[in-house]
């Protein structure tokens, strides 16, 4: 039972990349496989050296990758956080998702592994989809929230 908390036999993910030609069974051999995490729902503002720091404490990590609107190759609120091992992945997942980086409560998934082009955004944009259909994003944010100040009570709705 304990080892549960720290490794998943048979990792899961809520979300399937269909992009990357895999069949679900497929897909999901390679997440059992992986050592690859996908991270969401991060501020514009964070920073790789953040990630390094936080990701860190779970196992040693081998690169952390940014993705970057395709258009203006700006940060688009998510990356990519590959491990050495599974099971430091795994512990990511189990102590790290749902924790709060920069006022924001990060998202922690499986990913099948990092491959150039995705670390860019896929939306109308050119940055994330959700945020193609979002009515509040981070564009009500000014260089106030970039060096760390709350700007909660700045916020405008875009309509």
């Amino acid at each position: 039972m304990a080892a549960y908390l720290y490794e998943s036999p048979n990792p899961d993910s809520e979300y399937i990349d269909r992009q990357q030609g895999y069949g679900t069974e497929e897909y999901k051999e390679k997440l059992r496989e992986s050592s690859t995490l996908y991270i969401g729902n991060l501020s514009n503002y964070t920073k790789e050296e953040q990630i390094y720091e936080l990701f860190s404490l779970c196992g040693k990590v081998k690169r952390v990758v940014m993705g970057l609107d395709r258009y203006k190759k700006t940060p688009c609120g998510f990356c990519f956080v590959e491990y050495y091992t599974h099971s430091a992945a795994a512990n990511a997942i189990n102590c790290l998702n749902s924790t709060q980086l920069e006022n924001r409560i990060i998202r922690a998934d499986w990913d099948i592994g990092f491959k150039e082009g995705r670390q860019y955004g896929r939306g109308r944009g050119g940055g994330q989809k959700r945020d193609s259909v979002r009515n509040d994003n981070e564009s009500h944010r000014d260089d106030e929230a970039a060096d760390g100040e709350d700007v909660g009570n700045k916020r405008k709705r875009r309509n």
